[in-house]
């Protein structure tokens, strides 16, 4: 007895509460107070107006009559018993006489009540369908359709969540379920397959005054505990709702029967029989709120066009569905009665624009913060951009949120290990002997060197070994003043270097080399030359007479022959048949003459 009680209340509110509802929306006056905001300004659940949202919204059907022409039809003044009413005549060109889908979602009125009608047809198995778009998503709570006369037999009911993209079945009606659909009717609802549409006869075996009515939740176990159901929430939403007519009655007649007239000649004919089976409904109301998961109390359309939720708690999307910009410190949730669970902006200590959600910090904080800034500016680093970047300390003199709250660290590039610094001092990572705040002065003890590895050296005081005075050549033969082929062809090397450094070690000076290009390779010899950092070896007593002479940062070619003392050190070592030349453009295409002219052999005996 449960049923007939729920669907009579059901029919009460589709027939008188549903336009109700529908216009007060726009009749009352606005609210001083934001229903999703409570006295004190914390964040409530809220919902929109409960709605017809049928009302007004466009609906298409596959059969209409009239659309051919005229055509009669004849409803009958008693639906069960079949008999003879009224006759008209349907023809969709004339308003007086048409009988379009647009009346199905128009005001409903008991004193002047208007029926769209399908064309009249006996064809059998022959389908009807009306699809209603919503414009968006709503949670529906029930799904009403009044017949002008007799119920059709069988109806299903179809849901769409992606705007007419997929369809999925929402509710059957039949006298014949397994027949006519294939399913069981009357099946019990679990908890295991609460998203699973019902077949019922309950339009056929009670009294419903010609109507046809689904109550979304209806034998739900989780209905009592919608709000924290996702389940049931995926249930009732939908963006379009169908309706197909799939059969007029069991014996596979018209809906609508016409009585014998006294005419009884022009019934007989089978074009006169087609006109009599049509469908007719005086409305398709479903009631049900625009879907904003509870964080927004209206829906409006906005500059577009579109409908869509006017959302609160700092959400975003047509339904509320995500959160804003610049708000995912926590995750997207809808609001409940117990929480409205509110987005919340994240902490970027006003030097990000941007943030984003990550699931796994929002554990570990206890599920309080999950919010990660991008693209910190004003010289901060980390997720809530709450330190100074590499390269930068704080300015204990300004708050966090200051836009100069970082200050440069200036650590020298020679002086320093890094251009890092203490991010509260400020001090640099000085090399050995090298001190200040920005390691820009050499350690009492220590004296400036010439050299960027170490540019600190201890001061030698004892123990000093002078090298005696050299005996200069007049003239340096290392550095002629012209290349020719038989200098080239009588060296086992040729390179093209970059001096980087230069270091005293015994009575050798150490020159740092950077090999940017090997014109003539050792066929042989214990040392293989390779691109980058190469050691020259100079005698100290040559370095301290001009020959050769070398500035550090300059280019130049080095051209020589291992001898078996040169073994002992690693890189290359300057002898007496050692050639150093400034590199210039004319040289590098001397070099490449010379080199060409070796491959075709023309380095002979004589030039060995």
């Amino acid at each position: 007895m449960l049923k007939p009680f729920l669907n009579c209340i059901l029919l009460w509110n589709s027939l008188f509460l549903v336009d109700s509802a529908y216009f007060s929306q726009f009749s009352r006056k606005e609210l001083d107070r934001d229903p999703c905001y409570d006295p004190t300004g914390r964040p409530v659940r809220c919902v929109p107006d409960f709605i017809n949202a049928a009302f007004g919204k466009p609906i298409v059907a596959s059969s209409t009559c009239g659309q051919n022409g005229p055509a009669p039809f004849c409803i009958a003044k008693d639906p069960k018993r079949s008999t003879q009413g009224h006759c008209d005549i349907c023809d969709s060109k004339d308003f007086r006489t048409s009988h379009p889908a647009s009346y199905l979602t128009d005001l409903n009125s008991a004193k002047n009540r208007t029926c769209w009608i399908s064309e009249p047809t006996s064809q059998y198995p022959h389908n009807v369908t009306l699809t209603l778009s919503l414009g968006k998503k709503f949670e529906l709570t029930y799904i009403s359709l009044l017949f002008c006369s007799k119920v059709a037999d069988s109806l299903a009911i179809y849901k769409s969540t992606n705007f007419g993209k997929s369809w999925t079945p929402f509710q059957y009606f039949s006298s014949e379920c397994k027949k006519i659909y294939d399913r069981v009717p009357e099946v019990a609802i679990g908890r295991h397959n609460e998203q699973e549409a019902r077949c019922t006869d309950s339009h056929i075996t009670t009294k419903s005054n010609n109507q046809v009515a689904f109550a979304t939740l209806e034998n739900r176990p989780s209905a009592y505990n919608f709000e924290h159901s996702p389940v049931l929430q995926d249930w009732v939403t939908a963006t379009d709702i169908r309706v197909v007519f799939n059969r007029h009655s069991p014996e596979q007649a018209d809906l609508y029967s016409l009585e014998d007239s006294s005419n009884s000649t022009e019934f007989e004919s089978l074009e006169k029989i087609e006109k009599k089976y049509f469908y007719a409904l005086s409305e398709l109301a479903v009631g049900g709120r625009c879907k904003c998961n509870g964080h927004a109390s209206r829906c409006v359309f906005d500059k577009t066009g579109k409908y869509t939720c006017q959302c609160r708690h700092n959400t975003a999307g047509a339904d509320c569905e995500k959160c804003k910009l610049f708000h995912y410190d926590r995750p997207w949730s809808r609001a409940t009665a117990e929480d409205a669970n509110a987005c919340v902006a994240c902490n970027c200590n006003l030097h990000a624009r941007k943030c984003r959600f990550n699931m796994e910090l929002y554990r570990l904080s206890g599920n309080k913060s999950g919010g990660v800034c991008i693209n910190c500016r004003h010289n901060t680093a980390g997720r809530n951009c709450h330190y100074c970047k590499p390269g930068y300390f704080r300015d204990i003199g300004k708050p966090i949120t200051h836009r100069k709250a970082c200050k440069p660290c200036n650590c020298h590039p020679v002086g320093s290990l890094s251009k890092n610094c203490n991010q509260t001092s400020g001090q640099c990572i000085c090399k050995p002997g090298v001190t200040g705040l920005t390691c820009n002065r050499c350690a009492k003890g220590f004296e400036q060197s010439q050299s960027p590895i170490t540019p600190c050296i201890p001061i030698v005081t004892s123990h000093v070994t002078e090298l005696p005075t050299p005996v200069c050549e007049k003239k340096c033969r290392a550095t002629p003043s012209r290349l020719t082929q038989k200098k080239y062809c009588r060296r086992d090397y040729a390179v093209k270097a970059t001096i980087m450094s230069k270091e005293r070690i015994g009575e050798f000076d150490r020159f740092t080399l950077k090999i940017d290009e090997i014109t003539k390779k050792m066929a042989s010899g214990a040392y293989k030359i390779r691109y980058g950092k190469v050691y020259l070896w100079v005698p100290s007593q040559a370095t301290k007479c001009g020959c050769p002479k070398l500035v550090e940062r300059e280019d130049y070619l080095i051209m020589g022959r291992e001898l078996p003392s040169d073994t002992t050190r690693s890189g290359l070592t300057f002898n007496k048949h050692s050639l150093i030349m400034e590199w210039n453009d004319d040289l590098a295409d001397r070099l490449d003459r010379f080199s060409s002219r070796a491959l075709h052999g023309f380095c002979s005996s004589k030039h060995e």
